[in-house]
Order: C-alpha cells, then sequence, then structure tokens
C-alpha cells in the first residue's frame, strides 16, 4: 500500500460519493491556522516540502483499493473507481520559513475535487505538525539572544520521522546542530553530543571516566559534569582538561550541566573553570529546557554559552497542536463558505501581502497587491508536478532570518507576546459579505430555486497560479 491510505476514512468516502455523482470540476482548498496558540506571537511557514513529496507521488494502486474496500466492508468494485486517482493539480504556497500569522493561508489546493480532497489528511497533517514544531524552535532562538541553541530532541518526539522534521526544522530557524545523527547526514547539519550518566556511572571514577572519553575522542570533548556532586564533578574535568593539549582541549570543549540550578551552578563552573586557567572551556546547559527557561537564565546573565533543548520543544509541549483547517472556498467557479459559529470562512481563491511591519493584507488571488504589498504564496505545484527542486535548507534559513529580523518586538516577546493580524482586502470583504448573502438567502427560502453561480472575482477557477 501506498500514502495514499494514510488518510481518514471520510476522505474517501467523499471522494467515491463525488465520483458517483459526476463531481470532479475544480476544486480550491485553503490551509491556515485561524488562531495563534497561547503564548505565541508568529508561526514559521513549515511542512510544505513533506506536502509536496506527496501530492507528487500520490497514486491509489490495487492495494489501497482492496485496503479502502475492507476498511469500509464493501466490495471491492465498488471502490474500483478509485484506482488509478493521482494528484493532477496545482497548489500556491508560503515557502518554508516564512512568517506568517493566523488567518493567512499557509496554501491552497487547486484540482479536481475527490484529488484536492483526498489530500487533505496528509497535506493538513504535515504542515500542522511541522508549522508548531519550527514555530517553537524559533521562539528558543529569540531566547537564547545569540547563544548557540541544539537540538537533543530525537528520544523524545513522537516517532523517528517527527524527530528527524524537529532537527531539520529547528536548523532552518537557526540551531547550531542536533543530536540526531540521522538527521545531520541528510540535512547536512552539524552532528553535536557529549556523553550519558551511564558512561560516568560505568567506571569506577569521574576522573577515570573522562579520561577514558579524552583517549577515545582527540578533538574537543565535553564532559557531563553532574553525575554525582556538580561542583565536585567541575574541579575533575578541569584537572583532565588541563593535563589535555591544547590542540585536543579546545577551542570548543566543554563541561555540561544537565540538573539543579542551573544558573547558580553556571556561575560556579565558571569560577572553577577560570581559576583553573580554562577561560576557553565553555558551559553547555541542557535539561528540559524550552524557551521560558532560556529566557530566564539568559536574562539572569548566567554565564552559560550553549543552550541544548530537547523533549519540550520536540514535542512543542506548551502548544503541541494547531488550531489549523483546511476547507473548500471554491468549487467549479462558484466560491463558498462556512458559517458555522466560531469557524466562519472565507471564500474565493486568496494572496497574502506582506506589508512592512506586518501590516498583512488577506486579498483574492487575482487582485493587485495594496501598496508596498508583496505576495508571499507561490506557485510551487502545477498540473502535479513541481515547479522547481526543493530549496537548500540554507535559502530557508536565510528566509526565515530575514522575516524574523522585520518582526515588530512586540511579537518577538517570549511571554505576551502581540501577535499582528492580518485584515481583509475590500475586493474579499465584497466577496465575503455577497456569498454570505447568498447562501443566508437560500437557506431560509421555502422552496429554492436555481441561481446562477456566482463567479469568483479572483481570476480564473481553473488555475491556482
Amino acid at each position: 500500500m501506498s500514502d495514499a491510505t494514510t488518510t481518514d476514512l471520510y476522505e474517501v468516502t467523499m471522494a467515491m460519493s463525488y465520483l458517483r455523482e459526476g463531481m470532479t470540476g475544480p476544486a480550491t482548498f485553503s490551509l491556515f491556522v485561524r488562531d495563534l496558540p497561547p503564548e505565541r506571537g508568529f508561526l514559521v511557514a513549515a511542512g510544505l516540502e513533506s506536502a509536496l513529496d506527496y501530492l507528487s507521488g500520490l497514486h491509489v494502486g490495487s492495494e489501497d483499493v482492496d485496503a479502502f474496500a475492507s476498511a469500509l466492508n464493501r466490495p471491492r468494485q465498488e471502490l474500483q473507481p478509485l484506482f488509478g486517482l493521482e494528484f493532477t493539480g496545482d497548489v500556491r504556497a508560503v515557502p518554508e520559513g516564512r512568517i506568517v500569522l493566523a488567518g493567512e493561508p499557509l496554501l491552497e489546493v487547486t484540482a479536481p475535487l475527490p484529488q484536492a480532497q483526498l489530500a487533505e489528511t496528509y497535506v493538513l497533517n504535515q504542515l500542522s505538525h511541522q508549522t508548531a514544531i519550527a514555530s517553537k524552535a524559533a521562539r528558543c532562538v529569540l531566547a537564547a539572544a545569540g547563544h548557540p541553541v541544539v537540538d537533543f530532541s530525537l528520544r523524545r518526539t513522537h516517532g523517528p520521522q517527527a524527530g528527524h522534521q524537529a532537527a531539520r526544522l529547528s536548523a532552518m530557524v537557526g540551531f547550531a546542530g542536533t543530536s540526531n545523527v540521522a538527521a545531520a547526514t541528510a540535512e547536512g547539519v552539524p552532528a553535536v553530543g557529549t556523553m550519558a550518566h551511564s558512561f560516568v556511572e560505568a567506571f569506577p571514577t569521574e576522573e577515570e571516566a573522562f579520561r577514558a572519553f579524552a583517549r577515545a575522542h582527540p578533538g574537543p570533548v565535553t564532559f557531563l559534569v553532574d553525575t554525582y556532586d556538580t561542583e565536585a564533578g567541575v574541579h575533575i574535568a578541569a584537572r583532565v582538561l588541563r593535563d589535555l593539549e591544547h590542540a585536543a582541549r579546545g577551542p570548543g570543549s566543554a563541561v555540561r550541566l544537565d540538573s539543579g540550578d542551573l544558573g547558580a551552578l553556571a556561575v560556579r563552573a565558571r569560577a572553577i573553570l577560570d581559576a583553573a586557567g580554562l577561560p576557553d572551556v565553555g558551559i553547555v546547559a541542557s535539561g528540559g529546557l524550552d524557551e521560558y527557561a532560556v529566557d530566564e537564565l539568559v536574562r539572569s546573565g548566567a554565564p552559560i554559552d550553549t543552550y541544548a533543548v530537547g523533549t519540550r520543544v520536540g514535542v512543542s509541549a506548551d502548544a503541541p497542536y494547531l488550531d489549523s483547517a483546511y476547507k473548500m472556498v471554491e468549487y467549479d467557479g462558484r466560491p463558498v463558505m462556512k458559517l458555522s459559529s466560531a469557524k466562519v470562512t472565507a471564500p474565493g481563491s486568496k494572496q497574502v501581502f506582506r506589508r512592512t511591519g506586518y501590516a498583512d493584507v488577506t486579498g483574492l488571488a487575482g487582485e493587485q497587491p495594496p501598496d508596498g504589498g508583496r505576495p508571499l504564496l507561490e506557485t510551487v505545484m502545477r498540473h502535479g508536478r513541481r515547479t522547481s527542486a526543493r530549496p537548500p535548507l540554507d535559502e530557508c534559513r536565510e528566509r526565515f532570518a530575514a522575516d524574523l529580523a522585520g518582526l515588530p518586538p512586540a511579537a518577538r516577546l517570549i511571554r505576551a507576546p502581540v501577535p499582528p493580524r492580518a485584515k481583509a482586502s475590500e475586493r474579499l470583504t465584497a466577496l465575503t459579505n455577497r456569498v454570505r448573502h447568498r447562501i443566508e438567502e437560500e437557506t431560509h427560502a421555502p422552496a429554492a430555486r436555481p441561481r446562477s453561480p456566482e463567479r469568483s472575482t479572483s481570476g480564473s477557477h481553473r488555475s491556482a497560479g
């Protein structure tokens, strides 16, 4: 079976109904985050490349049809119309690494309705998860205020794939390295690591452990000093490091603090290292850190050189999900919208125009940018094929850095940030009002009569470009 079965069952039942009814006209679905989680002033768009990989390879094969039939407990021949379905549509999206706001579409899919529907679950999964992780990691970079941050999350992420994604995304927003060897190799990210408490415990004494480690690793070394008594561990590490030749010791050698009052311990460790004539030996802090803890340590002036973050960042512990949605906004040239309480959607294919200070405007895809506005969504897939190769990680990193530099200070705050909010263009507002009026009129009419479909003013409904 292929990734075609990695979907919710109702996507299959809807696609089957569309095919049965001959509803294969072009549909546009918009993926966006309704509201930011608490303590978030912005989001970092991510997951697009995984979504494009999926769409470009989407194909419903014979085994997939068998799986659908089994899941629905129906004869295989009834699911046969799905056989051979591939994605042949267009995708417009915000490139990975760009900063986005609540309500702004991260991605829009325009494809024959059954295809666009079947793609929903996987695409929504990838963009939601990866955007949440990238946004959390970006806040750690902000909190560290120029100090290197490294990823230690693999052992606690929700599976190896999520761990790989966390390593890649953290590098995209400025992390200096990852402990994940596979991700480091695949993504061209520096691999980082030290030792575990078990290594120290395996030797009769800490000193023997540190000396053995130094013999096995002639380059810069980092010693974990809090297996027993932290201050005593720092003294022992200093003695071993002092005995090493300078070329082996550093620059780059460090001691790692993994528990306790990291700020106070860092002050004492710095004093011990300096007194031993080791001002070039750094201090690495780890142990349940996230942007909140890093921010407090940096603000306190703790002499920590590198922050290693893991569990809480790899799973975005304080905001593990996004209020994201993938909603139809147009079908066969007819703009549509949802009117459910607190979940109203705007009709029509859209574009986001970025203006200085993040005074963004969300408008219709075909309208001209407002003064100073630059469109964010780009055509990344046409007729089921990518329009360009996967961008290198460095390109995504540079894109993020440029966007972050222009983000208002209030949105960058770690605690109680004030997120900017995009406003709707006049044309989008007018279309929304017209479609709402039409739906309300038809819904409350005693007997609905055929009406001419209202055509979108956003341009041709057959192209997402």
